[in-house]
């Protein structure tokens, strides 16, 4: 194995890595906030990829203006879609809230697949981010080390949000006990709007960033949601340092079973999930509810 695969490969993992984390993130914001595990979030990042395309394609607004349009977009179509049906099972059963978000999921990815087929749309890279480096013994893209500082900046700053803010205090209050939260006047419905909206953000701000990489297609988010559950079961549900952390290295740890044997790439990540399960089932830096 030589120096340039083993580099190559862990670039392609923290992409990867920082698309898993971002995700992951959303998940875990909505889950604990509203409790609800949303399987619709690969078909959401998918929308976001989507309306950053029809931007550029049908009204000429290209890539900067897409990162902020379509988080914007997707974040008033998620408060609508909360509003409308995800406020309806807050009383019932879990099993009522997964049942709907992946009957959203299906029929989100049945409708772009019937107007749009499954052949992937090109989105092409902003000219500021074109090419790249010669580092001697590697060649670094810029747009993939972009995708990469982005990520996790962004990443971050939610991080940062939710955890050391009054905003994140607040939202965290509303969680744990929304009757005490409600005796001091506070909006808990708008708080669990404005959560579940934060959480599909992140899915449509990775959709743009995903959008060069992969192509925009109405199946790009079906694999990728499958691991981001992985991820998030390991990080702990609801966890948001344990979705940042778990994503980059399971992304770097994809990488490097890329370099040394290929064929445990897509496995690693599921033998990790059953592995801290059977350890720790409220995951690395879940709470254990016991």
């Amino acid at each position: 194995m030589t120096l340039q695969l083993l580099a190559g490969q862990l670039l392609i993992g923290l992409i990867n890595g920082a698309f898993y984390a971002m995700l992951s993130l959303g998940l875990a914001i909505i889950f604990g906030l509203l409790g609800i595990v949303n399987l619709a979030q690969g078909a959401l990042y998918m929308v976001g990829a989507f309306v950053a395309w029809l931007l550029l394609d049908h009204a000429g607004i290209g890539y900067w203006w897409a990162l902020v349009l379509s988080p914007v977009c997707m974040a008033l179509f998620a408060a609508v879609l909360e509003r409308l049906f995800i406020a309806r099972t807050y009383d019932l059963d879990h099993r009522y809230g997964l049942l709907l978000t992946f009957g959203l999921m299906l029929i989100l990815q049945g409708m772009f697949v019937h107007w749009f087929g499954t052949a992937g749309q090109t989105y092409p890279i902003p000219e500021l981010l074109r090419g790249g480096f010669d580092t001697g013994f590697m060649f670094l893209p810029k747009y993939r080390i972009w995708v990469i500082v982005f990520s996790l900046s962004v990443c971050l700053v939610i991080w940062y949000m939710i955890e050391r803010t009054s905003l994140g205090r607040t939202l965290r209050a509303a969680t744990e006990n929304p009757v005490l939260t409600r005796a001091f006047g506070i909006n808990v419905p708008r708080l669990r709007t404005i959560g579940f909206a934060l959480g599909v953000a992140l899915a449509a701000v990775a959709g743009v960033l995903a959008a060069p990489i992969f192509q925009v297609s109405p199946l790009m988010g079906a694999e990728l949601i499958i691991v981001v559950f992985a991820v998030v079961v390991i990080g702990g549900m609801g966890s948001i340092l344990g979705s940042l952390v778990t994503g980059i290295t399971l992304g770097v740890l994809e990488g490097l079973c890329k370099a040394f044997y290929a064929p445990t790439a897509n496995t690693v990540v599921f033998l990790l999930m059953i592995a801290v399960l059977l350890v720790r089932p409220a995951g690395m830096f879940g709470r254990d509810l016991k």
